[in-house]
C-alpha cells in the first residue's frame, strides 16, 4: 500500500525526534518516496543532513527558503504530498494544527496539506494529559485526522509514563492502514475473510505431538494480500510466525480447534481460504504425563481429524471457498478429485517436492484449479506476489458470478 507513494515526515521539537531517521529508512525501505520537513526546534536534536542523506531530497526548515523560482516551495510540498505522518508530533505542533497556526515550515506546509494525516503524539505524560492537548487532539480528529495512541515506558524525564513516541515499524504499518481505510477503490472493502494457516499439532503427551513441514508463510501472506485488498481478515492459525498487523488473529493448535474457530466465523464470511496443512490424524488416547521409554516398540492407535474444508463445501452458502493441495505426484488429478469431493470454489495446488516450492520456502508455484474453467499455472514468485494472484482470480470469478454483491 505504501508502495510508490509520496510520504512527508514532519519532525518537530522533541527528544522522541531522534527516532526520525528509521522512520524515514523503513518508510523507504516499504517503497514508499519520502520528504522531510523539519521545525527549528527539531534540529537541536537531529540534523536536517541526516535526514537529507537519508530521504535523497532536501530538508525543508526554513519557509523562506525558496530554492526554486517557479515554485512556492510549502505549497509545492504540501500537493507532492499524498501522506503526512507528524513524528514525533510536539503539544505546540498540535496545537497549531488544531487552530490553524502557520508560523513555520511544519505548520505552514500542514496548513495547506489536503492528504491524509497520522499524527504521532510524543511528550511528557503531563503535558499529554494536560486538557489543553487533549481538547486540541479531539479538535484533529474531528477534522479526520488520525491520531496514534502514544506509547506507555521510561519516558526522558527518567520516570515511567505514557507519552512515548512509538517505534518506527508501529508508525509504518498504521500509516499503511491508514491509506487502506481510506481507499474507496479497493475491490474487497466490506468484505469479510477468513484464512487458516500453518501446521496443526496433535498432542500425544504434554511434549511431543504429531504434525507436519507447513511454516504457515502462504496462509499469513493470503492474510496480509487479503487485508491490503480491503477486506476485514481473520487470521486462524497454527503457525508461530508474526501476527500480521490490522488483521485480527486466533491461534490454535490442533486441527479441532482450527475447526472451532473457522466455523465460529464462517456464517458471515465472504470468502474463506484453507491454506493450513491440517493433521489428518489425532492419536486417540493423549497421555496427561511424559511417556516414558521402554523396552520395544510404541505403538499409537490414530484416530481421523475432522475434515475441516469438506464440512465447510456442505454447509457453505453465499462463501467462496478456497483450499489448498499440497501433493508430491500426480498433482493435476489430486487436486481436481479434491475441488469435487470438498465442493470448494477453487483449489490451489503446489508439488511440495519442488525446490523452490512448498513448505518453509518463501517462494511457491501453483496451480488454481475451478468448476468447469481452464487450470491457471502460476510460475515460480513470491508467496506474497502469489497470495494477490489467488485472491485477484476469486474476485475475479465472483464478479462473474455476480457474488461480490451478495
Amino acid at each position: 500500500m505504501l508502495k510508490g507513494k509520496k510520504v512527508t515526515v514532519f519532525v518537530t521539537g522533541g527528544i522522541a525526534a531522534y527516532k526520525s531517521a528509521d522512520l524515514v529508512r523503513k518508510f523507504i525501505k516499504a517503497g514508499a518516496d519520502v520528504r522531510v520537513a523539519m521545525t527549528k526546534s527539531a534540529t537541536e536534536f537531529i540534523t536536517p543532513l541526516t535526514l537529507q542523506i537519508l530521504s535523497k531530497h532536501d530538508v525543508m526548515v526554513d519557509t523562506f527558503d525558496e530554492k526554486h523560482p517557479e515554485v512556492v516551495s510549502h505549497i509545492n510540498l504540501a500537493d507532492w504530498t499524498e501522506l503526512a505522518v507528524i513524528a514525533p508530533a510536539t503539544a505546540n505542533t498540535i496545537a497549531k494544527m488544531a487552530n490553524g497556526i502557520a508560523d513555520d515550515a511544519v505548520s505552514t506546509v500542514l496548513l495547506a496539506v489536503t492528504a491524509p494525516r497520522l499524527i504521532v503524539p510524543a511528550m511528557n505524560q503531563h503535558m499529554l494529559e494536560n486538557p489543553a492537548t487533549q481538547a486540541n487532539l479531539r479538535k484533529l480528529e474531528s477534522f479526520g485526522y488520525q491520531i496514534m495512541e502514544p506509547d506507555t515506558g521510561f519516558l526522558a524525564e527518567g520516570y515511567e509514563g505514557k507519552g512515548r513516541m512509538p517505534e518506527p515499524q508501529a508508525i509504518v504499518e498504521a500509516a499503511h492502514l491508514l491509506l487502506v481505510d481510506r481507499s474507496t477503490d479497493l475491490p474487497l472493502i466490506g468484505k469479510k475473510i477468513i484464512v487458516s494457516a500453518g501446521g496443526t499439532r496433535e498432542k500425544i503427551d504434554p511434549v511431543r505431538y504429531l504434525t507436519n513441514e507447513s511454516s504457515g508463510k502462504m496462509g499469513h501472506r493470503i492474510a496480509e494480500a487479503a487485508r491490503d485488498l480491503g477486506a476485514d481478515v481473520t487470521l486462524v492459525t497454527a503457525s508461530s510466525l508474526e501476527h500480521p498487523f490490522g488483521v485480527r488473529v486466533k491461534a490454535v493448535s490442533s486441527a479441532r480447534e482450527m475447526q472451532t474457530a473457522m466455523m465460529a466465523d464462517f456464517d458471515t464470511a465472504d470468502i474463506v481460504v484453507m491454506a493450513a496443512a491440517v493433521s489428518d490424524y489425532r492419536p486417540k488416547n493423549q497421555a496427561d504425563h511424559k511417556i516414558k521409554k521402554t523396552s520395544g516398540d510404541l505403538q499409537i492407535l490414530l484416530e481421523e481429524n475432522p475434515d475441516i474444508l469438506a464440512t465447510m463445501g456442505q454447509e457453505k452458502n453465499k462463501q467462496f471457498l478456497i483450499g489448498f493441495a499440497a501433493e508430491t505426484d500426480r498433482v493435476e488429478e489430486y487436486a481436481k478429485g479434491k475441488l469435487k469431493r470438498k465442493n470448494a470454489d477453487m483449489i490451489v495446488a503446489n508439488d511440495v517436492s519442488k525446490e523452490h516450492a512448498g513448505f518453509n520456502k518463501d517462494t511457491n508455484e501453483v496451480i488454481i484449479f475451478q468448476v468447469d474453467k481452464e487450470a491457471i499455472h502460476i510460475e515460480t514468485k513470491t508467496k506474497a506476489a502469489i497470495a494477490t494472484d489467488i485472491l485477484l482470480e476469486a474476485i475475479k470469478t465472483m464478479q462473474n458470478n455476480d457474488l461480490l454483491n451478495k
